[in-house]
């Protein structure tokens, strides 16, 4: 996987990019519905002023692997931070260091828009993810993450 390019999404990108979408829900053991979703994520990426940012892993023609992200504000740090929304490879592309890639390319993103802080969360039995998580100097603070319908 080392001719693997790392590259923001695009238009072409995104039927790819709704299948990556409803892996990874499977994956983290969540509902997903393909409806609508393409025309919604182009409807947030390419806008003047998107909702989001996503970067995809690109191998052989064929995308292996995406990063969403967006700037929000803390509160309690009275700064802002960039949130990274879902960070997920196939399984066949894992084991590459392309989940590191992914986040040193985030990092230069967040140094880019002034963000000192990169927040995510992935699920309690997502042991891989832990691991790399923690090898990478990532911390971890446990909360539990609650949804409400609307």
């Amino acid at each position: 996987m080392k001719e693997a390019t790392i590259r923001f999404v695009e238009e072409k990108d995104l039927g790819a990019l709704v299948l990556l979408c409803e892996e990874h829900a499977h994956f983290e053991r969540a509902d997903y519905s393909r409806n609508n979703k393409e025309s919604m994520l182009k409807e947030k990426l390419f806008t003047e002023n998107p909702s989001f940012k996503c970067l995809v892993v690109e191998h052989n023609d064929s995308i292996v692997g995406y990063c969403s992200f967006m700037k929000q504000f803390s509160t309690w740090d009275s700064d802002y931070y960039l949130h990274m929304d879902c960070l997920f490879l196939v399984k066949e592309a894992r084991g590459f260091g392309l989940g590191e890639i992914l986040l040193n390319r985030l990092k230069e993103e967040a140094n880019q828009i002034n963000c000192k802080i990169i927040q995510w969360q992935t699920p309690s039995f997502n042991s891989r993810a832990i691991k790399f998580y923690d090898r990478i100097g990532g911390k971890s603070i446990p909360k539990e993450r609650y949804f409400l319908n609307l």
